[in-house]
């Protein structure tokens, strides 16, 4: 097991944007090619690429489906995406695409029975997304913030066969002010199973606190603002992290 960098690229309009804590209406567009960005970190070693698709996300279903799987195409890393995916079919197209893992997230909160069949059928092909404020799991790309534990629910899923968990803080989300290690930890210790962190990386620092945790379960971070805005550059941590386990 290694510790992995995730660079973020969230699809809205058919551009690469960021927004403010899930809000809609904060959006910063980084590129307009999608598929040359997902090249870009690939060139600059990227052993995997987190997507997004944020229109998905609040239509329920994919959007960028197309452009999503000439990204997989197209880059020799494996991928995995997120975003208003619902249903069986939802998940199959994506993997005939060539994505290596799909990430259920308002489905796996609002469906357990379809959650426990496509986790029985998939494997370790389906992540988690539990995106959380103050512990509470929020769906509906962020809109709706639930009275789920996103522990509880974590563990419950994991009996499940569900066997990677991606946690985000969304009031750290595109906010540069580190991640919530203490509940990242705690959740990767509570089901045993792997966690990518998300939300709040801001330095590199940040990079090497989280893959201190690596030997509890905290296997990767991703990362979006810091990259696009330069504070952390890929190449030079992920050099840093090779060197520090």
């Amino acid at each position: 097991m290694s510790f992995t960098i995730y660079p973020a690229i969230d699809i809205r309009g058919g551009k690469c944007v960021r927004l403010f804590q899930g809000d809609y209406a904060q959006e910063t567009v980084y590129a307009d090619s999608p598929l040359e960005m997902a090249k870009s970190w690939v060139n600059q070693g990227a052993a995997w690429l987190h997507l997004v698709d944020l229109d998905g996300a609040k239509a329920g279903e994919p959007v960028h489906l197309e452009l999503i799987s000439s990204i997989a195409r197209s880059v020799e890393v494996p991928i995995q995406v997120g975003g208003g995916i619902r249903s069986e079919q939802d998940i199959a197209r994506y993997l005939e695409a060539g994505v290596s893992r799909v990430i259920l997230g308002t489905a796996a909160i609002e469906d357990r029975r379809f959650t426990q069949k496509v986790l029985g059928l998939y494997g370790a092909k389906i992540a988690i997304g539990l995106d959380c404020r103050g512990g509470y799991v929020a769906t509906r790309g962020w809109l709706t913030t639930t009275d789920i534990a996103a522990v509880e629910l974590a563990k419950q899923l994991a009996e499940f066969g569900a066997e990677t968990f991606i946690y985000t803080d969304i009031a750290r989300d595109g906010t540069l002010t580190g991640p919530n290690l203490a509940e990242i930890v705690g959740l990767a210790k509570a089901t045993g199973k792997q966690v990518i962190a998300s939300g709040g990386v801001s330095v590199t620092g940040d990079l090497l606190s989280l893959a201190e945790h690596e030997g509890d379960g905290v296997t990767g971070a991703i990362v979006g603002k810091a990259l696009y805005t330069g504070a952390i550059d890929l190449q030079q941590a992920i050099r840093q992290i090779e060197e520090s386990v």
